[in-house]
């Protein structure tokens, strides 16, 4: 009788992007955006595999991911006028199958949007953030905030800065000054005028609003995060939302960092060791769903009084974060490996 133990078959794992049928053809771990994910995984012992996806073969996905343990996925909110209905329900079916999806939708629904700037308004990144879930709060209560100073309004759902405004009141007129974060340019016009571009955001969402913070024009840190550790940081100066045109004449690509870059040294023991805790137990998720890779926008606030930086949450990124510093598939990949570990 032949007692030699059998070795553990190696655990694989999906990569889901948008691509149409040539693309789902042709896909390859060896070609395409996610060339080193695959590369890390590889190296802690997962096996990973391309997953296109598009509506009009969700069944054929839908049957590949059934034969795979997990599946990472990469999918915007909105694309190409195209949204994630369809593919959430597809990965929550299979996620009532055993298969681990990472972003789960109903996590993305808590921490992907836009409502969490409002929801975790208490914590040490808050800010005075309202939310408007109709039209008719916005229109009863924006008045009295923009008497207090410029506000930043944002659809819940979106990407690329699509639904994102500043607004503020012109002292000597009735109107407002209002700047697209897609545009250049601000534009003069009525408080109902604006309301009425808002209008759509509340068909299926609702609108969060924050207060203007004075220190954009001096850029945006972004931290990436695989679960609730660290990947690196990302640091850029923006054009969006930027009143000056001298100051939008700085904007520049990111500049990608390690985990260990000294200048963001105090915002990695905040979120690794406060804020990232924080979320899990005010939004209700277990710290083994926290995305394999999300990222927190911050703003500078008001300078503490040590000298030092304060941060302001702008926005947090969990459906398609992509690019990420040159560490980040490591520790994606370790996090994919502990998360399957659990499986066993």
């Amino acid at each position: 009788m032949d007692t030699e133990r059998q070795p553990s078959p190696r655990r694989t794992v999906a990569i889901l992007s948008r691509g149409d049928a040539a693309a789902r053809r042709d896909a390859t771990s060896k070609s395409g955006r996610f060339v080193d994910v695959f590369e890390a995984l590889a190296a802690v012992g997962v096996d990973g595999h391309p997953a296109i996806y598009d509506e009009s073969f969700a069944d054929e996905v839908r049957e590949q991911l059934l034969g795979v343990d997990g599946v990472l996925v990469w999918v915007n909110p909105i694309q190409d006028g195209r949204n994630r209905a369809g593919l959430d329900g597809l990965l929550r079916d299979v996620a009532t199958q055993g298969v681990w999806v990472s972003a789960h939708p109903d996590v993305i629904l808590k921490m992907g949007t836009k409502e969490v700037l409002y929801r975790t308004r208490s914590m040490g990144w808050g800010s005075d953030t309202a939310l408007y879930q109709t039209a008719a709060a916005m229109r009863a209560e924006l008045p009295a905030r923009l008497a207090a100073g410029p506000r930043v309004i944002k659809r819940s759902r979106g990407n690329g800065g699509q639904g994102v405004w500043k607004v503020e009141r012109l002292p000597t007129s009735s109107m407002i000054r209002v700047m697209d974060a897609t545009k250049d340019a601000p534009e003069e016009l009525t408080l109902d005028d604006f309301l009425s571009r808002c209008a759509e955001y509340f068909e299926n969402g609702s609108v969060v609003d924050q207060p203007y913070q004075s220190r954009l024009s001096e850029g945006v840190v972004r931290c990436y995060m695989a679960g609730d550790r660290c990947a690196g940081f990302g640091h850029h100066k923006v054009r969006a939302l930027v009143d000056s045109p001298a100051a939008r004449s700085e904007a520049g690509p990111r500049l990608y960092t390690s985990n260990a870059d000294p200048c963001f040294q105090r915002l990695r023991r905040l979120m690794e060791d406060e804020w990232t805790p924080q979320l899990t137990s005010l939004l209700d998720i277990a710290p083994g769903d926290l995305p394999a890779i999300w990222d927190a926008d911050f703003m500078l606030g008001s300078v503490r009084a040590d000298g030092s930086d304060s941060y302001v949450l702008g926005e947090i990124n969990v459906s398609s974060v992509h690019p990420y510093p040159n560490e980040a598939p490591a520790e994606i990949a370790r996090r994919v490996a502990d998360r399957l570990q659990l499986k066993l």
